[in-house]
């Protein structure tokens, strides 16, 4: 029995579709690795410069995800190693840079988490993160970022953004900005009023107590 043409043309095309989208996307990270580990390096000679005691810190844990520190917060860029579709109801699959060649859809995705430095200096493993945004990549190397407030992109401009050196350091400057921004609010009394004996003995030893940025809040984001 002979292998079927048009299922050996549709399992090629959709591989090597995910190749491109593969490599476009790693392409696309390895430059944020670059240029972050860069403006990291600037931002501590600035410190030095003007005498300023902040710590700066870039932190590379592998090939897929490198970290930065700065002040109290930790930015985290993960790149996922799958490439996605989006549903049909997905906003991005009604723009006419897709609809003209549904390839332009499949997309490698770049994940951006926000977490407060202390949460992992004093091992509190119950606190909260945020992604603050994700950059979804296409084999043409066009992307457009779901994100908050300065990282987000308008879906029609999937058709012009492409990644460039230039548009990740917009993109990593956009992070730093939206993080200092996103301040450390204390929670509603009445969600904290009440702690149990077991969780106040284990506090300073397991952090059972959760501190997040927003934790009985919304992103501030969300309301506007």
């Amino acid at each position: 029995m002979e292998l079927s043409p048009t299922l050996k043309e549709l399992v090629f095309e959709k591989s090597l579709l995910k190749q491109t989208v593969y490599k476009a996307t790693r392409e696309a990270f390895d430059l944020f690795r670059t240029n972050t580990r860069d403006l990291i390096r600037q931002f501590q000679e600035a410190c030095q410069t003007d005498g300023k005691n902040i710590a700066f810190e870039f932190t590379d844990r592998g090939d897929f995800e490198f970290e930065v520190k700065f002040a109290g917060d930790i930015l985290i860029f993960m790149m996922h190693t799958n490439v996605f579709e989006f549903s049909r109801d997905h906003q991005v699959m009604k723009t006419p840079y897709v609809r003209e060649d549904p390839r332009r859809s499949y997309c490698g995705v770049i994940h951006i988490y926000n977490f407060l430095a202390d949460s992992f200096a004093y091992q509190r493993d119950n606190d909260l993160g945020y992604m603050i945004g994700r950059v979804f990549v296409n084999h043409e190397k066009h992307y457009f970022i779901e994100g908050k407030r300065e990282l987000g992109m308008l879906y029609t401009n999937f058709n012009t953004s492409v990644i460039t050196p230039e548009t990740v350091q917009n993109i990593i400057e956009s992070s730093i900005e939206y993080t200092t921004n996103f301040d450390l609010l204390t929670p509603p009394y009445d969600e904290v009023k009440l702690v149990s004996v077991g969780e106040m003995r284990t506090t300073f030893d397991k952090k059972m107590l959760v501190t997040a940025k927003r934790l009985g809040f919304r992103f501030q984001a969300d309301s506007e």
